[in-house]
């Protein structure tokens, strides 16, 4: 075995022990990741079940908004936004990011107001949202019934990105930076000793760790009793609709939430993306998620959704007209208060969790 061989070998085979392990190879493990190696951290693994993506990535719309109610998350947002734009150019795997803005209409007082609040927040904030009338959304979506609008608030550099694409971005900038990604790799326990997280059991062997981070999205709950620890999420059904093409689509368009409608709208390849928020969505996955589960769609209920989705309609009357290329429905995972899970858990020294992003 010649020296190249041998290194070869070495780096293929199974990693005994890490600095850091991440569990859970979709977009916020692999963004725990580059961050990590960012920071210097060449020691790091990250484990995926199956194939990166496969959970609920892969199904995201991709939606990029900075406009959020508190300090930190509009930072969070608005470095995000600015990363997935240069990331491509960094590591030579484009995020498919798009500034095509993204707007909110109000369309009683209530939601103007409270657009109008959120706004002025979020200029004190470096997010440059503005106010626009029902004539000048018209202009942007022709498409849109525009006589029950108030208002619009836009922001011109947010709008849309590839989550596939992104996620494989950010895994190969952690992988330059010195990480290692093991997929087909299923976390079968959390090892600790004296309440300190010591390392995991996985289907291939264990790996000795001195942190460990969960980023296991709607598994995030069950890795967290592995452990002893309390990750209070759950997955619910969450549909969009896709048409086929409609004369007047166009891949400029904003990305627009119309929150009294439940929906947001954005263009899909000359078709129109309809997204639904249920305000009362149904669980998903109470007696536990199949251990097969990888790039899966859960059944829609087309007649339980038709309410919603003839509500929607109606902001754009000719989407009620066009054929139907595809009415998904996947798993989306949600914390009660719909605030992310992020930090050092209190029961475990060293075990971190990342998860519970309500589907941003």
């Amino acid at each position: 075995m010649t020296e190249a061989d041998s290194t070869r070998a070495s780096s293929d085979s199974f990693p005994t022990q890490a600095q850091v392990v991440i569990i859970g190879g979709g977009v916020i493990g692999c963004s725990a990741a580059y961050h990590l190696t960012k920071l210097g951290w060449s020691d790091v693994v990250l484990l995926e079940r199956k194939q990166l993506t496969c959970g609920t990535t892969w199904h995201a719309a991709g939606l990029i908004v900075s406009g959020f109610s508190t300090e930190t998350d509009i930072y969070m947002a608005k470095y995000t936004r600015d990363l997935y734009e240069r990331l491509g150019e960094e590591t030579g795997q484009d995020t498919g990011f798009k500034a095509v803005g993204y707007m909110q209409i109000a369309s009683n007082p209530e939601r103007l107001n409270s657009l109008r609040r959120r706004a002025d927040y979020c200029r004190g904030h470096g997010v440059s949202t503005e106010e626009i009338s029902a004539a000048e959304i018209k202009e942007m979506w022709p498409l849109f019934h525009t006589d029950d609008i108030l208002a619009g608030f836009y922001t011109a550099e947010d709008g849309r990105t590839n989550p596939v694409d992104t996620t494989m971005a950010l895994a190969k900038g952690a992988r330059i930076g010195g990480a290692r990604i093991l997929e087909e790799t299923r976390v079968t326990g959390i090892k600790q000793d004296r309440g300190r997280v010591t390392g995991v059991a996985t289907n291939k062997g264990e790996i000795k760790a001195e942190y460990v981070v969960n980023c296991a999205g709607m598994w995030a709950r069950e890795l967290g009793n592995m452990a002893g620890v309390n990750v209070p999420l759950h997955a619910a059904e969450h549909y969009y609709l896709i048409t086929e093409p409609i004369e007047g689509m166009r891949r400029d368009m904003p990305v627009v939430e119309d929150a009294d409608l439940f929906a947001y709208y954005r263009d899909e390849m000359g078709g129109l993306m309809l997204g639904l928020f249920e305000p009362v969505a149904v669980p998903w996955g109470m007696k536990g998620i199949p251990k097969t589960f990888s790039f899966c769609e859960i059944p829609p209920d087309w007649e339980r959704m038709m309410p919603h989705l003839e509500l929607a309609m109606k902001r754009i009357p000719i989407s009620q007209e066009a054929g139907v290329h595809k009415f998904f429905c996947g798993p989306e995972s949600f914390t009660p208060d719909m605030g992310p899970l992020m930090g050092e858990a209190p029961e475990l020294k060293n075990f971190y969790v990342a998860a519970g992003f309500n589907s941003l």
